[in-house]
């Protein structure tokens, strides 16, 4: 799908952030834990940058992010807010408030409606941005991302097809 036709069919972009839209440079960690211990993935600025983000009638720019690290208490929730705000900065040059900035900091063992694959974190930030599922695209790496898209009533593409990875298609479509 070429740039034009998925920026007009879709008002809403929610991506996952990690492996989606950056990757952790510390070994055996899921996520950055302190500023400088990610980068962007490869082709993420050049897809996303030129994108006149969160403008009257959109496209809008959110992000979803499963970040279990904050219950386990390494890094606080402040602090995974601010990554995540500098990561939607250097990867689409915009300035997201927290509604914007969807985590679920909860444990992996502790029962939630905000850890994807559950649809918590897109559905908030379709009412946030007052955009409906059919309006609204999901971009992740992992099968809880799909999952999520799926229960959410989102489409949903695979990183590596949004952003040109050689890997192979996971796009699904609802809509």
């Amino acid at each position: 799908m070429s740039d034009r036709s998925i920026f007009s069919r879709y008002r809403l972009f929610i991506f996952d952030a990690d492996e989606t839209l950056r990757r952790t440079t510390v070994a055996g960690q899921p996520c950055p834990r302190q500023a400088d211990e990610w980068l962007l993935l490869p082709g993420v600025r050049q897809r996303l940058s030129g994108v006149a983000w969160n403008h009257a009638d959109g496209p809008y720019f959110g992000i979803a992010s499963n970040q279990d690290q904050v219950g386990y208490g390494h890094l606080s929730l402040a602090t995974a807010r601010q990554l995540l705000r500098d990561l939607a900065n250097s990867a689409a040059g915009v300035h997201l408030p927290d509604a914007a900035l969807q985590l679920c900091p909860h444990r992996l063992e502790v029962s939630c409606g905000c850890r994807k694959p559950e649809p918590g974190m897109l559905q908030a930030l379709m009412a946030y941005y007052r955009v409906p599922p059919t309006e609204t695209v999901f971009v992740g790496n992992a099968e809880p991302d799909r999952e999520a898209a799926v229960r959410a009533g989102t489409d949903f593409i695979s990183a590596a097809d949004f952003f040109g990875m050689d890997e192979p298609s996971a796009r699904v479509q609802l809509g």
